[in-house]
């Protein structure tokens, strides 16, 4: 069901271009719940993430690879979150100029962030 109100509608006119909206609304809708589904994945320990980013003006490309693996976590904070660090290393690439990096984890390819 689209979170968009009937009374937002009025202020465009014609069926189509409602229908425009309410299909955008719906493109959106399925997006977030493939956002909301990658974040439930769970990967084990030692799991290998890989992403990829090109500029293709330049014919060049980036792939970066890593894993987090620990002994053992406890409530000290200092455990380290695949997620975040994925996020992080697509920030550094972009910080050089690299479109941002999407990783995905294997062995059943997920995407992290």
């Amino acid at each position: 069901m689209s979170s968009i109100s009937r009374r937002s509608l009025l202020g465009y006119s014609g069926t189509a271009a409602a229908g425009a909206v309410v299909g955008t609304a719906t493109s959106a809708e399925q997006a977030q719940a493939a956002e909301t589904e990658t974040a439930s994945a769970v990967f084990p320990d030692g799991t290998l993430f890989t992403g990829a980013s090109s500029i293709a003006d330049a014919d060049t490309y980036l792939t970066i690879k890593f894993s987090v693996e620990t002994n053992a976590t406890d409530a000290s904070g200092n455990h380290i979150d695949p997620g975040e660090l994925a996020d992080l290393l697509s920030d550094f690439a972009v910080s050089r100029g690299w479109p941002a990096v999407t990783f995905y984890g294997t062995p059943a390819p997920a995407k992290l962030n």
